[in-house]
């Protein structure tokens, strides 16, 4: 199988340059890629790139994800968010090929108490919303075999993410103030990119279960109490942390100015993925845990 990853040097598509080695001849590009166009900028290079490979496989890992900054970028944001993936989607279309995709839980509203159903109406509060929410209508109106994997709150152990930003705080730092309206379950780009690897066998033996799911870890969390998490186990791994415990205070949202909405309920409901594939997905405390592990050896 010939496999064609966009997106490589992102948190998920690094990870995935792991899984999908197993499955085939991996062709993996970036924005300043010189072999191979990887610049969702360039919609007619990024067509070149598919059609001189002619993959049997695209995954699209690439993404505009600066929430606040599509506020005053919203072109730029639709064009790498939106425009780019319906082309990819109608190419995958002429090859009869497959396209794996990473949507979001921000096509919803973030109302209610009930982790969201990939049935759900969708209602995006901002314009990186938007550019997901459109981009999962193009690709299913392109008619291709598609995987579109609704995901929330992504991390990993290479480059930046909220634990990493809130242990520096935590070190330097008398008090935090850290929002608790929002719910969601941290999920490891480490555990994307295996879901993405076994769904993809399975699937190519069984087109019938092209459609989107939602794949995040299990539980739910505030970011209040994923920071304590942090910050806890930290201190229990020996780390310096100046931050009293009863100093890290629970706040809304709106304590917060942001140019960008965000959703209170950020919970995905993953029973569709588990009773597809057979999927367990392990606890959100399993993988920051481990996370968490890597980076603090790292450093001593």
């Amino acid at each position: 199988m010939k496999i064609l990853l966009f997106g490589k040097d992102g948190q998920i598509g690094w990870e995935l340059q792991r899984s999908l080695a197993m499955l085939g001849k991996l062709w993996a590009v970036h924005v300043h890629s010189t072999d191979h166009c990887g610049d969702f900028n360039d919609l007619d290079g990024i067509t070149q790139t598919i059609r001189t490979i002619a993959p049997d496989l695209i995954v699209n890992a690439a993404a505009y994800t600066a929430v606040d900054r599509a506020e005053s970028e919203p072109y730029l944001c639709r064009s790498i968010n939106a425009l780019a993936p319906e082309r990819i989607a109608e190419e995958t279309k002429r090859l009869n090929a497959w396209l794996v995709h990473y949507s979001t839980d921000y096509v919803f509203d973030g109302s209610g108490n009930k982790p969201w159903l990939e049935t759900d109406q969708p209602g995006p509060l901002n314009t990186y919303g938007v550019s997901k929410l459109e981009a999962e209508s193009a690709i299913l109106a392109s008619g291709c075999q598609h995987l579109i994997f609704r995901t929330s709150w992504v991390y990993a152990s290479r480059g930046a993410n909220f634990a990493k930003t809130i242990l520096r705080l935590a070190k330097s730092k008398d008090s935090l103030n850290v929002i608790n309206d929002q719910l969601g379950a941290p999920t490891g780009a480490d555990l994307l990119a295996d879901i993405t690897a076994h769904a993809v066998i399975m699937v190519r033996k069984m087109p019938q279960l092209s459609g989107i799911y939602h794949a995040a870890a299990g539980g739910e969390t505030s970011w209040y109490e994923y920071a304590s998490f942090v910050i806890d186990l930290a201190r229990q791994r020996g780390v310096n942390i100046q931050v009293k415990p009863d100093l890290i205070c629970a706040v809304a949202s709106s304590a917060f100015a942001t140019a960008a909405q965000r959703p209170h309920n950020s919970r995905l409901n993953t029973d569709k993925l588990k009773n597809t594939f057979g999927f367990n997905l392990p606890h959100w405390q399993t993988g920051v845990t481990r996370m968490l592990t890597e980076i603090l050896e790292e450093k001593t």
